[in-house]
C-alpha cells in the first residue's frame, strides 16, 4: 500500500508543523475549524478513511466501529490514554489501534507537581484577592497555607508519570509513597526513596498529599470511590491529572463542601467539559481545564508519533506504539 494514497481522517486541529507533514506523505482531511466531530461525523469518517487520527475526545465505541468501512485499518490516537476507544473491538475488526505514549510525561509531572504547590499554599485565592483588590497589607496569621516539605505523598499509579511527579516532589522534600499494579523496579524505589503499599486504602488514610496518575480503566473507573475518599484524613489534599472518572466527583465535591478535605487540583473532570457545580463554588479547589499535557512541545512530539505509526504501518510494519487489549 502505498503511503501517498492513504486516506487519512484528523478529526480536530493540530499543530501547523503536524498538519503540513501529514499533507505531505498522505492524502491528509484535516479539521480546519477545529470543530469537534458528531457522533455521526465519526460514522461518516470511518466508512472513508484508511487511517483516522482521533483524539481522547472522539468516542470510538462499537457503534461508530460496526460502520467501518473494510478500508479503515489503522485508528492512529493523538493522545496517550486509549479509554475514548473500544481497542477489542477495533482489534477484532482487524484495525490496528495506537497511541502516543512516553512525550507527555515531563509537562503532565510539571503540572502535577503546580497543582501539589497550588492547593496547599492557596496561591489562587492569592491570586483572586489581588485581583478583587482585597489585599490590605501583610499580617501574621492571613492566608495561612500548609507547609509542603516533609509531608507525606501518595502515587496512585508508578508509571512514567508517577516516576516523573516522584522525582520532583522528592526535590521539594516530600516522602514519597505509590500504590501500583506492582512493585516498581528496586533501583527505581531507592533513587526515589519510595515506600511501596499493596493496600490502597492502608496507603490512603496515611497520606497527607495524594497525586491520582494512572490511567482510566474499566479496573480504575471511581478507584476512589465514596468509601475510599473517606479514609482520607481531613487535612488531606487530592491532584487529579489523570483522567476524572477515576474520582468520585459528587462524593468528592461533598467532602470538600463539608470540610472533610482539605483540598483538591483538579486538571480533569468526570464528565468533561461539565464540571460538577459544587467544586466551583468552592475555594479550597484550583480546577483546570485539562492543560496538564498542553506545551507546544508536546503537542508537536504527540504528532511526530501519531506520523511514525502510521508511516511504519503503511510500509507493511507493526508500529512501535501499537495498542493491544492485554495492555487495558
Amino acid at each position: 500500500m502505498s503511503s501517498k494514497k492513504l486516506k487519512v481522517v484528523v478529526t480536530r486541529r493540530l499543530p501547523d508543523p503536524v498538519e503540513t507533514r501529514l499533507k505531505e506523505l498522505f492524502d491528509a482531511e484535516l479539521n480546519v475549524e477545529d470543530k469537534p466531530f458528531t457522533a455521526e461525523e465519526l460514522a461518516a469518517a470511518v466508512q472513508r478513511a484508511d487511517v483516522l487520527v482521533p483524539t481522547v475526545t472522539d468516542r470510538i465505541d462499537s457503534r461508530i466501529l460496526s460502520r467501518a468501512g473494510d478500508q479503515l485499518r489503522l485508528i492512529a490516537q493523538f493522545g496517550a490514554g486509549v479509554d475514548n476507544i473500544d481497542v477489542a473491538t477495533a482489534v477484532q475488526r482487524g484495525i490496528t489501534v495506537t497511541n502516543t505514549p512516553g512525550v507527555l510525561t515531563e509537562d503532565t509531572a510539571d503540572m502535577t507537581m503546580a497543582l501539589i504547590l497550588a492547593v496547599p499554599r492557596r496561591i489562587v485565592e492569592g491570586v483572586k484577592i489581588i485581583e478583587q483588590d482585597k489585599f490590605t497589607g501583610w499580617s501574621p496569621t492571613w492566608m495561612m497555607g500548609r507547609r509542603i516539605t516533609g509531608k507525606r505523598l501518595g502515587i496512585i499509579g508508578m508509571g512514567r508519570i508517577g516516576q516523573a511527579v516522584a522525582r520532583r516532589a522528592k526535590a521539594f522534600g516530600l516522602q514519597i509513597h505509590y500504590h501500583n499494579r506492582r512493585k516498581v523496579a528496586p533501583h527505581i524505589e531507592a533513587e526515589l526513596d519510595a515506600t511501596y503499599w499493596d493496600s490502597l486504602d492502608q496507603m490512603l488514610s496515611r497520606m497527607d498529599i495524594v497525586s491520582v496518575n494512572c490511567p482510566h480503566t474499566p479496573a480504575t473507573y471511581h478507584l476512589l470511590s465514596s468509601r475510599r475518599l473517606a479514609l482520607l484524613k481531613p487535612h488531606a489534599y487530592i491532584v487529579n491529572t489523570a483522567r476524572g472518572e477515576v474520582i468520585d466527583e459528587g462524593s468528592l465535591a461533598r467532602m470538600l463542601e463539608k470540610g472533610e478535605l482539605a483540598g483538591a487540583g483538579l486538571d480533569v473532570f468526570e464528565n468533561e467539559p461539565a464540571i460538577n457545580p459544587k467544586l466551583k463554588k468552592l475555594t479550597n479547589v484550583v480546577l483546570l481545564p485539562h492543560m496538564g499535557s498542553g506545551t507546544i512541545e508536546g503537542r508537536i512530539d504527540m504528532g511526530e508519533k501519531v506520523i511514525i505509526n502510521i508511516k511504519t504501518f503503511a510500509d507493511g510494519h507493526k508500529p512501535p506504539d501499537r495498542v493491544i487489549p492485554a495492555m487495558l
